[in-house]
């Protein structure tokens, strides 16, 4: 198998090192993720399906940023370049970028019926399965339980909780000497990430998804606007400065070397908190995400990535039998029990070892199949813009440079601007 980076400076092309290949095998490539254990779980995938068929694997290697990877994927198959034969997209991408990719239930053997109904209705684009599910996601509150136990505290149900005993436990912690410690860290940069965030603070409010499901404008509301402005009281009082462009890595850095109480972030967090060189091992209880307030709810978006196969692939039938592998029972059940990526095959929820690893899959089950989705289908390929719009108004907002007020104010004007044009 080899390695490529497409995203930035490389010694080897990649049309290098298919040519490199034997006549005798096919050679496929794969962009993969590198957030926490992607990269190397992929690898070890690859490997094992190369092994089994005779192919051969390129790793390609993108941007960990869903923003920056998501440009580069628009600007190969807007090219037709065959340059990934796989690509690993984010949940929301299959209405912008499936029309460039084949239909994969001729080579499913319908096992797509064993993966969660709803995904498998995201993935499917005019009729056509343009993605197989590889692993779910829903964000989740992670904390110091160790810390809580010492203070007395309890886990928080609703923000306000989170933030009054993030407050409490980060003074206390500073008042002993920890002075790098802070009560919550998340991903306040400005990009896809944020959208996630954000859209949990105001759905856990009752201020909708942005969008609703008719298309229509909602987010400028009285709900949305309280949790907009408890978020923009952490920076500088429970959260660093520098949570301004921390994305899923730099939140876990903060996290993981023991200088947060609380902490947003995906389930892949969980198997890094604990592994052996981990300061907090044994010290980190993940639970539903807080409420917003005693009549809001607890809410995660829903997140994850799926495997579609290029229309431009010289090898589309080879492409899509790695596909099916990755994505296979045994597959999922590898990466739940080694790297806390979320299944999207019911039945390994019921799994002895994948419960073993990770006890909240069971305890957070509803959270992972009832996560809060972004209006991806109803905007459809003018998404990505109204994800930008909301960031960036979000970001304003945490960094102090606009209210709330004016921020949901701004945001509603451009989106109805955009929606008169027509999602």
């Amino acid at each position: 198998m080899k390695f490529q980076a497409l995203f930035g400076a490389s010694a080897m092309t990649l049309a290098a090192a298919l040519m490199a290949s034997p006549a005798s095998a096919a050679s496929v490539s794969i962009s993969c993720g590198a957030v926490g254990q992607e990269l190397e779980l992929c690898r070890e995938a690859a490997d094992a399906w190369a092994q089994k068929t005779g192919n051969e694997v390129v790793i390609v290697s993108t941007p960990n940023s869903t923003t920056e990877r998501l440009a580069l994927y628009q600007q190969l198959l807007a090219a037709g370049a065959g340059d990934i034969d796989v690509f690993q997209i984010d949940v929301i991408w299959p209405g912008i970028l499936g029309s460039h990719f084949i239909d994969l239930a001729p080579y499913s053997g319908g096992v797509e019926k064993e993966h969660f109904p709803s995904i498998i209705e995201n993935n499917t684009v005019d009729g056509q399965l343009v993605a197989m599910p590889w692993f779910t996601d829903a964000g989740v509150l992670y904390y110091r339980a160790d810390l809580l136990e010492k203070y007395g505290e309890s886990v928080p149900q609703t923000w306000d909780e989170m933030t009054e005993i993030a407050k409490r436990v980060q003074d206390s912690e500073r008042g002993e000497g920890n002075t790098g410690m802070w009560g919550f860290v998340f991903q306040g940069k400005a990009y896809e990430g944020l959208t996630c965030d954000a859209l949990e603070w105001i759905d856990a409010y009752g201020g909708g998804t942005i969008v609703n499901g008719e298309g229509d404008v909602t987010v400028n509301n009285e709900n949305a606007l309280a949790a907009l402005k408890l978020a923009g009281s952490w920076v500088g009082n429970i959260a660093p400065e520098g949570v301004l462009n921390y994305a899923e890595e730099e939140a876990r850095g903060v996290f993981q070397s023991g200088n947060a109480v609380f902490m947003r972030n995906w389930p892949y967090a969980w198997a890094l908190g604990n592994s052996e060189d981990s300061p907090v091992k044994g010290k980190i209880g993940v639970a539903a995400l807080p409420k917003g307030g005693s009549d809001g709810k607890h809410t995660g978006t829903l997140g994850g990535w799926q495997l579609a196969v290029s229309k431009y692939s010289a090898n589309p039938e080879v492409a899509a039998d790695l596909v099916m592998y990755l994505t296979s029972y045994d597959e999922q059940k590898r990466r739940a029990v080694k790297g806390a990526y979320n299944p999207t095959i019911a039945a390994l929820y019921e799994d002895k070892q994948v419960l073993e690893a990770n006890p909240f899959f069971g305890e957070l089950y509803d959270t992972f199949v009832n996560a809060v989705a972004r209006p991806s289908r109803v905007t459809g390929t003018a998404y990505n813009q109204v994800s930008n719009e909301f960031w960036n108004e979000t970001h304003a907002v945490l960094s102090g440079t606009k209210s709330p007020e004016d921020a949901l104010s701004d945001l509603e004007s451009s989106l109805k601007r955009m929606s008169r044009r027509g999602w």
